[in-house]
């Protein structure tokens, strides 16, 4: 397979401003998310500025902001602002609180009033079935399917994600979403699996020129990379 052969949407996954601006000038990128846990690791301290400021930059591609609260009130009402800042926002809301409690009469109501959703956290197809059930047609949704976390326990997920894409397909304004991908490989097996769209880190997408590479070729830069590590570090053994 080559770049060429991709027809599956990439969706930037990250929270560094500057990164997102350089990805969206890329040209291949149809969407970006983002989660509280990137914004820590990005440094970035407020929020709402944050997620203004990326709606400014970016007007035309679907931009996926989640909520932090964990009642379902509370949880409501930062929806409500997030869906405010654009049209091109979707609103990420986790398939239950830390409670364990689903988020599923939420998720029917804001869907039935046609705001845009991002269902995230989701590692089940239990829970893809779960959210399906409540999705107003009216609505767009993506059902954001966590295939690294599941690969993480040792579990395949292909076979879980094939069926999650079937479940979605056919369904109105649904779309299936691979996300924490874990390397380039991912977003291969996410298009063969039919999924529609795939989350990816700038570290992982940084490796799409990599694509169709001589793995021979690969080899020798390789070996002149330890070679000029050992030889940068001044490394000696006789």
């Amino acid at each position: 397979m080559t770049r060429k052969d991709l027809k599956i949407k990439i969706f930037a996954d990250g929270a560094d401003i500057n990164g997102m601006k350089g990805m969206y000038k890329a040209g291949y990128i149809s969407g970006f998310t983002t989660n509280p846990s990137l914004m820590k690791k990005a440094g970035v301290t407020d929020y709402e500025a944050f997620a203004l400021e990326v709606v400014k930059e970016i007007t035309d591609l679907p931009l996926s902001f989640e909520v932090f609260s964990d009642d379902f009130e509370t949880m409501e009402k930062e929806a409500r602002k997030i869906g405010s800042w654009a049209d091109n926002v979707y609103i990420k809301i986790p398939i239950t609180n830390t409670k364990g409690e689903c988020s599923t009469g939420l998720i029917k109501k804001l869907s039935s009033e046609g705001f845009k959703l991002n269902i995230t956290a989701i590692l089940t197809l239990s829970q893809v079935e779960q959210v399906i059930k409540v999705l107003s047609p009216d609505s767009r949704t993506f059902i954001s399917v966590f295939a690294g976390r599941i690969a993480d326990t040792g579990v395949n997920p292909i076979p879980i994600m094939k069926q999650a894409a079937n479940m979605c397909h056919g369904i109105k304004g649904v779309e299936s979403l691979w996300a924490s991908t874990r390397e380039l490989i991912n977003i291969f097996q996410a298009q063969d699996c039919g999924v529609d769209i795939i989350t990816v880190t700038n570290d992982v997408l940084k490796k799409l020129p990599l694509i169709g590479k001589d793995l021979a070729e690969l080899s020798l830069d390789t070996v002149r990379m330890f070679y000029e590590d050992a030889k940068c570090l001044g490394y000696r053994i006789v």
